[in-house]
């Protein structure tokens, strides 16, 4: 088991996320909870959670919200700063629960993908 901390990009209203989360206290973590639409990242942050992610910015993309489309986000030709504005402005639009644990990160998507930073 794992001594750094462990952060959670958390929703509380996403099925996903609160399992992610009793996940994380089942295997008896202390996550600090971010609850990101309430605190959402900085474009600082939000560009080292995709490096320790290792994707891009669109693929961190809920493309599934309303906002995805109202704000023109399917437009292929945005940089990845572009993106990273766009969820800084609209955090819904990030996918969750983010895990971070260290330098590790994952989405819990599946919420059991958080055992491979954890354990």
């Amino acid at each position: 088991m794992t001594t750094d901390i462990t952060v959670i990009y958390h929703n509380p209203r996403c099925s996903k996320s609160r399992e992610t989360l009793q996940i994380l206290e089942d295997n008896h973590q202390q996550p600090d909870i971010i609850e990101y639409l309430e605190n959402p990242p900085t474009a600082q942050e939000l560009k080292r959670i995709i490096a320790m992610l290792g994707i891009s910015a669109r693929e961190l993309l809920r493309n599934t919200e309303p906002v995805y489309q109202e704000a023109e986000l399917n437009d292929d030709s945005l940089s990845e700063d572009d993106i990273i504005e766009a969820i800084c402005r609209y955090p819904a639009l990030m996918q969750r629960p983010i895990v971070i644990c260290g330098n590790r990160a994952v989405i819990g998507r599946p919420p059991v993908r958080v055992l491979e930073i954890i354990a």
